[in-house]
């Protein structure tokens, strides 16, 4: 699993060991930009390291109704990257309005032609995926042009009893 936080600790942990020498190692401090990418709870597991183009991300939320689960995608890059989007997959089950029960996501950037103008384009990078996806728990979760209906409506109806549906999902399939 890679992740900014180990990557820091091995950094500090070589610094301490002595093992760098000379005018640039100075007591390493890390930036309040790190800082907050580690907080960014992301993590990157590439299930065949030859085959960078075919991995899993895991996203925790740390606000919001999505609050406590481990949601995992599966991210395969095509030949034609980056002039198409990569095909992204929800593993976990999710009650979710922009996410479908089957794993589909409706996310505007991941399509290659969008009606809005904020479909893919080859300006976009992977990072642009990852801040999406981790937006749709957030600042992107949008109840008003749902892909999973159910759940839209759900959350119209009785908003506390959604959170109750998404709270009793994350315990039986996103822990």
């Amino acid at each position: 699993m890679l992740t900014l936080a180990s990557k820091l600790k091995k950094e500090e942990g070589v610094r301490a060991s002595g093992m760098a020498s000379g005018p640039s190692d100075a007591p390493h401090r890390v930036s309040i930009r790190d800082r907050l990418l580690i907080k960014d709870s992301c993590k990157v597991l590439f299930p065949d390291v030859n085959k960078l183009h075919h991995f899993q991300l895991t996203i925790s939320p740390d606000e919001g109704y999505y609050l406590g689960g481990k949601f995992q995608f599966e991210i395969d890059v095509p030949e034609a990257y980056n002039m198409v989007p990569p095909k992204v997959k929800c593993l976990t089950r999710i009650w979710h309005p922009n996410i479908a029960e089957t794993g589909e996501i409706c996310l505007s950037l991941l399509r290659e032609h969008s009606i809005d103008g904020t479909g893919w384009a080859p300006t976009r990078t992977l990072k642009d995926v990852v801040w999406g996806l981790n937006s749709l728990f957030t600042d992107l979760l949008n109840f008003d042009d749902p892909l999973n209906i159910d759940a839209a409506e759900h959350h119209l109806r009785d908003k506390d009893d959604f959170r109750c549906k998404v709270q009793d999902f994350i315990k039986s399939y996103a822990r």
